[in-house]
């Protein structure tokens, strides 16, 4: 009687045991995937500020008032085209539009206000930078990247050159 008791008590401490252990390991996976998330939006924080300063940057070497105008700076961050759409890296792609009167650039994303709003001999651009990536957990779960869904963050700056 005795040793069937005891028998039946380890049992079912190893059954408390292993239950503590699975919700255990559930939580630390949830917490690095969360983790892993997180990194990537903060990562696609970033690369929106560095092509934002980017695109000021390009407009600011461009003469608006001549003939060229930088309108599209497009990248893969940390890979490949394949490698961005399978999960890994980033796809960026920035517009930039210019406001202001007089303009003789041959760009196609041109607004011209008025007098009333800016002055003649002031331009001023509007950047739109996309940053697209897949989450790495959601390509794991669909098997294939195709299935897994884009997250993109958008940060929009007006600037005055």
């Amino acid at each position: 009687m005795r040793k069937a008791f005891s028998m039946i008590t380890a049992i079912f401490v190893i059954l408390i045991m292993a239950t503590l252990a699975a919700f255990i390991l559930n939580i630390s996976s949830k917490a690095v995937s969360t983790t892993l998330f997180q990194y990537k939006k903060e990562q696609a924080v970033l690369y929106a500020k560095s092509y934002t300063e980017l695109a000021i940057l390009a407009a600011t070497a461009n003469d608006s008032n001549v003939t060229n105008c930088a309108e599209n700076i497009n990248a893969y961050v940390d890979g490949t085209q394949t490698e961005v759409r399978n999960g890994k890296g980033y796809e960026v792609q920035t517009r930039i539009a210019y406001i202001g009167n007089g303009l003789a650039c041959s760009g196609t994303r041109i607004l011209t206000p008025g007098n009333t709003i800016i002055t003649p001999n002031e331009t001023q651009i509007i950047v739109d930078v996309y940053v697209r990536y897949r989450d790495p957990s959601a390509v794991a779960a669909a098997g294939i990247a195709t299935g897994a869904p884009w997250v993109t963050y958008h940060r929009r700056t007006l600037q005055k050159l």
